[in-house]
């Protein structure tokens, strides 16, 4: 595995994404910023989150011991949380969390995780996406709404102060024989393809493989700036890795 990457915050702002990579494998997370006035609990921010639980995470893969990816991360969040059960609301429902997307390579297979919508894209001569597309289906996007589809059977699932959220997550396998290239992405990087439609999944590859990670944000940076029509906010952390094989 070669492994190229580049994490660039929202301008003026703290990068709340977190990526990581081994000989064997690639951690990446991306926190979820609360609403404007919406008390989390929690005296820590989405940055603080995505470091604690996303190193956790890289020393269990550091390991290479074998366990399975929806293991570690349960146990990372449970290392997690004990790091601030004394100082935070744990029970709230609104305590910083994360997506988490994970690779890690198996003698001849190349296994992969996917909680929420951080999207993992694969080339095996043809091109497919593994995304956990649950908060987009949800039947209310207010504030009470999200608040109650959060890691609730229904809903959709984040890595934050629950480890049995670790469990909800996509998981799977892609042999290495025929494997080309993956990218893992925060949707900050995705943007191009799941925002704006300037480039389909393959020719968002093709700009990591080609120009590299840097130019794919770099396009996105542009592209955001001349929006004319945006839902949500204009910029996001931006995240974006490419693993050759």
């Amino acid at each position: 595995m070669q492994v190229s990457y580049v994490s660039e915050a929202t301008p003026g702002q703290e990068n709340e994404d977190f990526v990581a990579a081994g000989p064997g494998w690639v951690v990446l997370l991306d926190g979820a910023t609360a609403p404007a006035g919406v008390d989390s609990g929690c005296r820590h921010n989405p940055a603080w989150l995505v470091r604690r639980l996303g190193g956790q995470i890289a020393a269990l893969l550091a390991l290479e011991d074998g366990k399975p990816l929806p293991d570690m991360v349960a146990e990372a969040i449970k290392v997690t949380g004990e790091a601030h059960t004394a100082t935070c609301d744990l029970r709230n429902p609104d305590s910083p969390s994360a997506t988490v997307s994970l690779l890690r390579r198996r003698d001849d297979v190349v296994e992969w995780f996917v909680l929420a919508d951080s999207p993992i894209v694969v080339d095996v001569g043809e091109v497919r996406v593994f995304r956990d597309d649950r908060l987009d289906h949800l039947p209310s996007y207010t504030l009470e709404g999200v608040r109650k589809a959060r890691n609730s059977p229904g809903g959709f699932w984040v890595a934050s102060t629950r480890p049995e959220a670790a469990y909800e997550g996509l998981t799977g396998e892609v042999p290495v024989a025929g494997l080309r290239r993956v990218a893992v992405l925060s949707d900050g990087a995705s943007r191009l393809v799941e925002r704006f439609g300037e480039l389909d999944w393959d020719g968002l590859l093709r700009v990591l493989d080609e120009e590299g990670p840097r130019e794919l944000v770099r396009r996105t940076r542009r592209t955001e700036a001349s929006a004319t029509s945006l839902r949500g906010k204009r910029h996001d952390d931006a995240t974006a890795v490419l693993v050759r094989f």
